[in-house]
């Protein structure tokens, strides 16, 4: 789910919206100043009732966002490299890199957001029940209870023990732990998933025959299933990554370019011959980094290549593919022997071989 707008870094991560999420304020607005609140709270001016429906769908992704935020913060404390969190049609993702090392720590993760909707929803309980006592404004009230009772909705349908909810994440990680299999846990869990939505999904259809609220449970059945048959098909690639050396998927004995050599030079020598996306940087037999061809082509012709040189990590040719896996989304690796420059892996070539199990995995999408 791509951001529409970003709304900037809060503790760190990148926050951002998609479209979709105007639907979901106009739905709440219109339900609460449209209907429930003059139902409810008679007699006020139109005007009222649409600031209280406003205010209280901000307050509401406000929430949601809150919850997201939450497992964002807890992943990146359990070493994960959050990249966003984007508000949407059925909620909220955070997006990592990677997944939780331990089943602790993916049990902190999945429990961290649903504990912050149940810290709000007491809170705004808690707000709502002073507001009554103290006979303030009836409609502010019940725009506090609303929020409560919403929040402790959110947090009761994410522990719901299916993937991809938080409470399947749980179960999940309770698998994990009695078991030792991860990708046995997730196909466990991701069954049960894929068999919520559908319940789900027929009970919204039912409902849809006298009620448009039918519609949002058909949406959301069709969102778990999808879902948990795509985080199926991907346990069942990691599985087949399990055991492949990097040494597989590397770009064996690459050509270096020289610190001192021109861009013009490069350009007019090396890239004609020898096509590559990034190239080793050498400096008296010494390995300083990498330098890609397209910030090359967008240098002065004398610029010396070795000021253009960017740093790679290192590692070893036999070094588990699943081991490098979240930086090799992001990174390219220089692959050694020793001190002898053996190989050097780009994204694009974990890219190239996980097309190319994709295809011998069912479930998973095809480019």
């Amino acid at each position: 789910m791509n951001d529409t707008l970003r709304l900037g870094r809060i503790g760190g991560v990148r926050v951002g919206v998609n479209w979709t999420v105007l639907v979901v304020f106009a739905l709440i607005t219109y339900g609460l100043a449209g209907e429930q609140l003059p139902h409810t709270y008679k007699g006020l001016h139109p005007l009222m009732y649409v600031l209280g429906g406003l205010l209280t769908a901000t307050a509401f992704l406000v929430s949601l966002l809150a919850h997201e935020l939450a497992h964002a913060i807890v992943a990146q404390r359990n070493g994960l490299t959050v990249t966003g969190i984007t508000l949407w049609l059925l909620g909220g993702v955070a997006r990592y890199e990677g997944e939780p090392p331990t089943p602790g720590a993916e049990l902190r993760i999945a429990g961290s957001g649903p504990l912050v909707s149940l810290l709000l929803a007491a809170a705004f309980g808690i707000v709502s029940a002073g507001l009554l006592v103290t006979g303030a404004d009836g409609l502010v009230a019940g725009c506090v209870t609303w929020l409560a009772a919403i929040n402790a909705l959110l947090a009761a349908f994410n522990v719901i023990p299916a993937a991809p909810l938080d409470g399947g994440r749980l179960v999940h990680a309770l698998l994990w732990r009695m078991s030792g299999d991860r990708v046995k846990a997730t196909l466990q869990t991701t069954q049960v998933g894929r068999a919520f939505g559908w319940v789900t999904m027929l009970a919204g259809f039912y409902l849809s025959m006298w009620t448009a609220d039918g519609l949002w449970l058909t949406l959301v059945g069709w969102f778990l299933i999808t879902a948990a048959g795509l985080e199926a098909a991907q346990a069942r690639l990691r599985a087949r990554l399990d055991g492949i050396p990097i040494r597989r998927i590397m770009t064996p004995d690459p050509f270096t370019v020289p610190s001192a050599m021109p861009v013009a030079e490069f350009l007019r020598e090396m890239l004609p011959r020898h096509r590559h996306a990034a190239y080793p940087v050498v400096d008296e037999g010494l390995v300083r980094g990498v330098v890609t061809a397209e910030r090359i082509r967008q240098e002065p012709p004398d610029t010396p290549v070795g000021t253009l040189v960017e740093d790679a990590e290192r590692t070893t040719a036999e070094t588990p593919l699943t081991e490098l896996l979240p930086r090799l989304t992001r990174e390219r690796l220089l692959v050694f022997d020793g001190d002898r420059l053996v190989g050097i892996v780009t994204p694009h070539d974990l890219t190239r071989e996980l097309e190319h199990l994709a295809r011998e995995v069912p479930g998973f999408p095809a480019r």
